[in-house]
């Protein structure tokens, strides 16, 4: 008896590559490692100038079916996948970096829920990678909390805006085409906006728990995400929270915009407060009008998930008071902030500040805390 077996859609995985000679190798050998088939790979080499190029083409040269490489100027990553994904050809779409891994099953497991939910699109959990400390893989609590088991819309899970990657999610190429979804060009962080609207346009997207992607840490402090203390990095994080913020305001729900903002956007402020000592006044300028034009009065970052000590700067940003903030992140660098109960509260202990001018608020530390 011959049992045959469903013919599965081809799935194309688009990778741009700039400059990683060093990496891209391990990358394209865990995608072809893959358990899931058919797959094809479309490497788009951005003006490297180094061998990424040829390194792409020794790959495409061993594995013809599967890798195929396109050679451009550089325009950036946002650019190279858009000429990814109009060169792919595959229904099932997903996206990796050139510097980071792909799990062996990440692409069967991601189909499976995808099938199984008829969803637009489904998305898994992340593990930084730190290949300098013995390969060392460790899941953020946020990410674990982000991803559940189940089949959703975005009214029912808004949290999921945290999840902010390109990379650890599949898409159907139906629903990418017929959304109108690119990614923004010229322009770091550019894959909040886009899944931020994949999100709430889909019908039904699926989450799994799984760990997809391993996202690697680069000891030199050379990736894009950890150079925060530059103007131009400061200028592209506002840019892309306000397209974000911009396409939730116009979905419409309150709930969503408050997670949002709330639990989303203010996520990552407590790397730019650190950098807030020794800053120029153009830095400090541009971090406060970031601040007060997504938390200005009553949206307060004093609301927000940030911890304790975070939420107290936030507000002493959206005030203006410059030497506070740095002096606080100053202390906070050099150990734990105290704390003090009075009555039934509990607040920061931060008499180097002006606390009589200080709001309660800002100073609350919540329970659990």
């Amino acid at each position: 008896m011959v049992f045959w077996r469903r013919e599965r859609p081809l799935l194309s995985v688009v990778v741009p590559a700039y400059d990683v000679e060093d990496y891209l190798g391990e990358c394209l050998d865990s995608l072809l490692a893959q358990t899931y088939a058919p797959l094809e790979v479309v490497v788009v080499d951005d003006g490297s100038t180094d061998s990424t190029g040829r390194v792409a083409d020794a790959y495409a040269a061993a594995h013809p079916d599967v890798v195929r490489v396109l050679h451009t100027s550089n325009h950036g990553l946002g650019a190279a996948r858009n000429t990814g994904v109009a060169a792919a050809r595959g229904t099932l779409l997903a996206f990796a970096d050139s510097d980071d891994v792909v799990p062996p099953t990440a692409y069967e497991v991601l189909h499976k829920q995808l099938r199984r939910g008829g969803c637009d699109l489904v998305t898994g959990s992340i593990a930084r990678w730190f290949p300098h400390e013995d390969g060392l893989l460790d899941e953020p609590r946020w990410m674990r909390r982000l991803h559940p088991r189940r089949m959703a819309f975005i009214d029912q899970h808004p949290e999921i805006l945290g999840d902010v990657f390109a990379w650890n999610k599949l898409f159907t190429r139906e629903f990418w085409d017929r959304t109108g979804l690119s990614w923004p060009e010229g322009v770091r962080y550019e894959d909040q906006p886009t899944t931020t609207r994949a999100f709430l346009a889909a019908r039904r997207f699926g989450v799994v728990p799984d760990i997809v992607y391993h996202w690697r840490i680069r000891a030199d402090g050379s990736s894009i995400t950890q150079q925060r203390s530059s103007i131009e990095d400061l200028r592209d994080r506002w840019r892309t929270k306000q397209m974000t913020l911009a396409s939730v305001e116009d979905y419409g729900d309150a709930k969503v915009t408050r997670v949002l903002r709330e639990k989303v956007l203010a996520g990552d402020m407590h790397r730019y407060f650190t950098e807030i000592p020794g800053c120029s006044d153009e830095w400090w300028a541009l971090l406060r009008d970031g601040v007060l034009s997504i938390w200005g009065g009553e949206r307060s970052l004093t609301r927000s998930i940030l911890p304790p000590v975070h939420r107290l700067c936030g507000w002493l940003v959206e005030q203006g008071r410059r030497e506070e903030a740095a002096l606080l992140m100053t202390r906070l660098a050099e150990g734990p902030i105290d704390r003090r109960r009075v009555g039934e509260q509990v607040l920061l202990d931060v008499p180097f500040l002006e606390t009589a001018t200080i709001a309660r608020g800002a100073l609350e530390v919540r329970p659990g805390e």
